[in-house]
């Protein structure tokens, strides 16, 4: 069974993210978050409506908030979610 998206589940998918898929968060950052400049990025957290980043550039470091396409029911639709979001990605 998926669970509800609390802070706790949040910091579990943002670590799980940062540590096995940081490309895939840098590329969040590039497609969705309009900072195509970005080197790095990491997610600082996620709810149901979208998630944070922390989104570095050679210029700066800014936080930048990504907007789902519809609100996230649990932690697998999270994940499903941010599956689709990075095949995008990669095919733009």
């Amino acid at each position: 069974m998926a669970d509800t998206i609390t802070p706790a589940v949040s910091d579990r998918i943002c670590a799980h993210m940062n540590d096995d898929h940081a490309d895939a968060v840098k590329l969040y950052a590039q497609a969705f978050g309009q900072v195509e400049e970005a080197i790095a990025a990491k997610m600082l957290d996620i709810d149901p409506t979208g998630m944070n980043l922390q989104v570095q550039t050679n210029d700066n470091d800014q936080t930048v908030r990504i907007t789902f396409d519809h609100e996230l029911q649990d932690s697998e639709d999270a994940h499903h979610t941010l599956i689709a979001m990075v095949k995008q990605a990669r095919s733009r």
